[in-house]
């Protein structure tokens, strides 16, 4: 397991991930699929790494689908997967209320069916009105369409002392056409209107992490995401390794940009990741860091890179954004993360890297 405190640059892994750990904990929008569709060489990545001996757990924020549904969606798209393979913070949710409250109590339920089958299996019962007694209220994703009334009928109840919890506060969530309001902006209605703060299962906190363990029974976990501020920082505060992949709502200025806690263990294009070594990066704040064919220093105030890349795995001699694996523009990226994260040590680096990210098609 590597180091999760002082991060300052990427791992480099002899061994193909898939093989380096024994369970691939994977985040499902902006991972596998983005509005429904799978994204490009996940199906072919995942099959490869099952085939492997990989495990594939997929957990995920939305707690809108049950693990049912996501499951027969996964298998629909091409990568076989049973329901006790999905981990939702629906699960999570449901586990910390149920440690609260005694077994048969009444929540009310601001969500979707996700929520209503994670409170039945721990044997709570879902109710939909404040009027209704609940001892608790439990707030989750309930797509674009959740009437405006559900919140009302939360904030009554929180307003009377009603305990709340809330499966994730994710801001937004990526989708066909773009990035849309998630959980975490309908959670800061509730919050305006009665000054109440939930209690919180998701990702990046621990009542997630715990669920999945506790459900996957994973020894050594490779964390999968798009997210720096839950799936890596989830990681994070779990001690397990990460892979963030750049197919979702981090782009490369984030990933500079990046505090201690949203490090990622490991950067790649996408989920071929999985499949591939990880180069090292070497050197140092004062002769550079080198990985591939690049060279990444702090010049001028500025990050500055030197070098001609090398062929990626797609045989690109100067690499391209979308080519997964050791060379091209990810070596580049990879080396300016350890200039930039050396620089910033417990920080987050402001330096401008318009120019070499430029160069690296970013």
């Amino acid at each position: 397991m590597a180091r999760q405190q002082g991060r300052n640059r990427p791992d480099g892994s002899a061994a193909p991930l898939s093989e380096a750990y024994d369970t691939a904990l994977l985040d499902l929008d902006g991972v596998v699929y983005a509005g429904g569709e799978a994204i490009p060489y996940a199906v072919e990545a995942l099959g490869t790494a099952r085939a492997g001996g990989m495990h594939l757990a997929y957990v995920t924020n939305n707690a809108l689908r049950t693990p049912d549904a996501v499951a027969a969606h996964l298998t629909e798209l091409g990568v076989p997967a049973e329901p006790s393979d999905v981990i939702t913070s629906a699960q999570a949710v449901a586990r910390l209320i149920a440690d609260q409250v005694p077994r048969g109590s009444r929540v009310l339920v601001v969500g979707g069916d996700g929520l209503r089958v994670a409170l039945r299996e721990r044997g709570l019962e879902p109710v939909e009105s404040a009027d209704d007694d609940p001892v608790a209220v439990v707030q989750g994703y309930g797509g674009p369409q959740l009437p405006w009334g559900r919140f009302a009928e939360a904030s009554y109840a929180i307003a009377r002392g009603v305990p709340w919890f809330a499966s994730n506060t994710d801001l937004t969530i990526p989708g066909p056409r773009g990035i849309a309001p998630g959980n975490g902006a309908a959670v800061e209605v509730v919050r305006i209107a009665t000054g109440a703060e939930p209690q919180v299962a998701g990702k990046p906190l621990p009542p997630m992490h715990r669920e999945t363990i506790l459900r996957t029974g994973a020894k050594r976990p490779l964390v999968v995401g798009d997210r720096l501020d839950t799936d890596i920082e989830g990681a994070f505060n779990g001690g397990v390794d990460s892979l963030l992949v750049l197919t979702g709502v981090t782009d490369a200025g984030r990933l500079l940009a990046a505090v201690p806690e949203h490090r990622p263990t490991y950067v790649d294009a996408d989920l071929r990741g999985l499949l591939a070594g990880q180069p090292d990066v070497g050197g140092t704040a004062d002769t550079g860091f080198v990985c591939g064919g690049w060279s990444a220093s702090v010049r001028g105030g500025e990050l500055v890179l030197d070098g001609y890349g090398g062929g990626g795995r797609d045989g690109e001699g100067g690499g391209a954004p979308g080519a997964a694996g050791g060379g091209g523009a990810l070596d580049g990226l990879r080396a300016l993360c350890a200039a930039a994260w050396t620089y910033a040590g417990e920080g987050s680096c402001t330096l401008d890297a318009g120019k070499a990210l430029t160069r690296l098609g970013w």
